[in-house]
């Protein structure tokens, strides 16, 4: 089992940045992928930004250079450094983790911290 363990969520004005970290813990193999997805109330949860294993990195439309994903193999730590930030970023984000040592791959969800983005 992996335990995802999210910290740095919280209120920020238009404008601003903020940055989450996430930590894999339990039995974390590689080849594995990390990313944040998010979910805004009365919406689907959706994909901010994931990075593979390897480095590649796969972003929603609406990140546009604002937010950078940042993966540390050998601590299994993933930030998210958001800046610009708009008020329709506020939302829940989730740190997931994608094994691809196994089939089928297992997928591992953080609790969720929030960002709200409010002035």
């Amino acid at each position: 089992q992996v335990q995802l363990a999210e910290s740095g969520g919280g209120l920020v004005q238009p404008g601003g940045s903020l940055t989450l970290s996430c930590t894999a813990s339990g039995l974390v193999y590689s080849p594995y992928d990390m990313g944040w997805y998010r979910q805004a109330p009365g919406k689907q949860r959706e994909l901010v930004v994931e990075i593979l294993d390897g480095g590649n990195t796969k972003s929603a439309d609406f990140v546009k250079g604002r937010f950078r994903i940042s993966r540390d193999d050998a601590e299994n730590s993933l930030d998210l450094t958001m800046t610009s930030l708009r008020p329709e970023d506020t939302a829940v984000y989730y740190c997931n983790l994608r094994t691809r040592h196994e089939f089928p791959s297992r997928e591992y969800w953080g609790q969720g911290t929030q960002v709200t983005v409010s002035s």
